[in-house]
């Protein structure tokens, strides 16, 4: 695969807000990549040999303990390999800065996003019921984990 990694900086945000629009029901806004940047949130993107934008992903570090708060894929890349490789690439550094256990949470809905981290070697550890918006409804969170 033909890509590589550059930290997520404020002038990548407006192309990454419009990608979060397209993915996402409940996108992330603008304020909340900011504030991710702001607080030293490792932001990285995933790009393709000719600069183009393939994916994205954010994680939170804590003391020992990684979150993965976002990771997505454009369109036109899922199903490639982008996902797995740039997790791998996000599990790589959050371990390189210490962290011995990464976690996450996926909507219980989104079947593909649970494949591709249990295909990680994520295990479920938990559920928050309700934990998404989903129009009128709430959606439940599936909580992941792995030992890094």
């Amino acid at each position: 695969m033909n890509l590589h990694y550059a930290a997520m900086t404020l002038a990548d945000i407006d192309q990454v807000v419009a990608a979060e629009r397209q993915l996402h029901p409940s996108p992330w806004t603008r304020g909340n990549f900011a504030d991710a940047l702001a607080a030293g949130y490792d932001a990285q993107l995933a790009l393709h040999a000719d600069g183009q934008l393939m994916g994205y992903g954010v994680v939170m570090l804590a003391v020992d303990e990684a979150e993965l708060l976002n990771l997505s894929v454009l369109t036109c890349f899922q199903r490639q390999g982008v996902g797995t490789t740039l997790c791998h690439h996000l599990m790589t550094r959050a371990k390189a800065r210490r962290a011995v256990r990464m976690m996450l949470e996926v909507r219980a809905g989104n079947i593909a996003g649970q494949a591709l981290y249990g295909h990680l070697g994520f295990s479920e550890i938990g559920r928050r019921r309700g934990y998404y918006a989903a129009g009128q409804q709430r959606e439940d969170a599936i909580v992941m984990a792995i030992n890094l």
